[in-house]
């Protein structure tokens, strides 16, 4: 337990540090989605009986708890390849699980920050969510899962310039295909089948219900659910993988 919290408040102390700048650079894309997608569009495109912004808000806390989350890979770097920091947890008396636990928790950390800037930045364009168990839950779910994944990335890549690559590939493909600024239901149904599989498209889905106080469909909480556990498996193996 020492040794998770170690890690952890490692993270935080840094992100503590330089949380001014942090919080300033999370606004800086959903507010622009907003501005561009959400005034653009208000008045002229609604979807489920809800104007598009009331749509894309919620979408954008999905896509801020993935992002924000996975933003953890990146810190895990600097610190792994400059400063040597991983070389330092080799030589402590720190697990594979406590060291994955505490760099994971610190990336949804910092995707709770990124998402509460998001919910006041949609207070401020009038959208009002009401947040309860389920939302937060979706958004646990999703946030572990791809910080989780960040950790094993972050482990499997053999430079800091890797990590770029694997965000181009991986994230911002999702961010924009999983159900963020549209619904899927719109699509083809190939197209929806293979974008079904993204972990975004279940996290959108179950946090825009959420939002809305529409019941909750049990699907894509096992979706993520099962992403979190296989992600969070896939970390342990990579650090230890790392430090042979």
């Amino acid at each position: 337990m020492s040794a998770f919290y170690a890690v952890y408040l490692r993270e935080i102390r840094i992100l503590r540090h330089k949380l001014k700048r942090q919080m300033a650079g999370m606004s800086v894309s959903p507010l622009l989605y907003m501005l561009t997608f959400g005034l653009a569009f208000a008045g002229t495109v609604e979807f489920d009986g809800r104007p598009y912004l009331e749509f894309l808000v919620p979408g954008l806390v999905a896509m801020a708890s993935m992002t924000q989350s996975f933003a953890i890979a990146t810190d895990i770097n600097v610190a792994r390849f400059y400063f040597h920091a991983f070389e330092e947890f080799q030589a402590a008396p720190v697990s594979r699980l406590a060291f994955v636990m505490g760099e994971t928790l610190a990336g949804l950390t910092r995707a709770l920050i990124s998402i509460a800037i998001v919910m006041l930045l949609g207070f401020a364009f009038g959208v009002r969510i009401r947040p309860g168990f389920f939302f937060f839950l979706a958004i646990f779910l999703n946030g572990f899962a791809f910080a989780a994944l960040a950790v094993a990335m972050a482990m499997l890549v053999k430079s800091h310039a890797d990590q770029g690559l694997l965000s181009n590939f991986i994230i911002t493909p999702m961010a924009f295909l999983g159900g963020t600024f549209f619904p899927l239901e719109r699509l083809p149904g190939w197209a929806r089948g293979i974008l079904n599989v993204l972990p975004l498209s279940h996290a959108s889905k179950a946090i825009r219900a959420a939002a809305f106080g529409k019941p909750p469909e049990l699907f894509p909480f096992i979706i993520l659910a099962g992403a979190a556990i296989i992600f969070l498996t896939l970390a342990i193996f990579s650090v230890s993988r790392a430090r042979d």
